[in-house]
């Protein structure tokens, strides 16, 4: 699987963990920053080139890891095409997948703890959505990306 990983200062411990462990199962990992904790860097640039990444190569899947997750799972939500879900534990992931077929996970460094990220992103990458009755919710979403007035048409 090719997967996408990109944090602030924040998440740079939990991303750089995250790496590893998911190179050893076998993953390709694309490391799109940051280098380092010893400075800040603002978390929307990180989570918008996640993003931009996932939406250009729909065989790629995201994670986007800050602080708390909260900021750069907003951001990267502001991406269309990205359905991108702040989880806390293997159940909320896999239903992040299962139901919302989300293409990006945002984590948060200084909130979740390394073995429950790496359950959280192992869990994700290996459930499957479901569609049937979940895709009409999806369709709602999407269409919530369209320009104001040409929802629905």
């Amino acid at each position: 699987m090719k997967i996408v990983i990109g944090s602030d200062h924040g998440g740079f411990r939990l991303k750089s963990f995250l790496i590893h462990a998911l190179t050893l199962k076998g993953h390709e990992v694309e490391d799109l920053g940051t280098d380092s904790s010893d400075h800040a860097v603002d978390y929307p640039d990180f989570a918008a080139a996640v993003a931009h990444k996932v939406v250009a190569d729909p065989t790629t899947l995201g994670v986007v890891i800050c602080g708390t997750g909260i900021g750069a799972s907003i951001a990267a939500n502001k991406v269309a095409g990205v359905r991108c879900a702040l989880v806390h534990d293997g159940y909320t992931a896999r239903m992040a997948r299962e139901h919302n077929d989300a293409n990006v996970l945002a984590l948060g460094g200084r909130t979740t703890a390394e073995e429950v990220a790496l359950d959280c992103v192992v869990t994700w990458l290996n459930a499957i959505y479901q569609g049937g009755r979940h895709q009409p919710r999806l369709d709602k979403i999407a269409a919530l990306e369209c320009p104001l007035g040409s929802a629905g048409k």
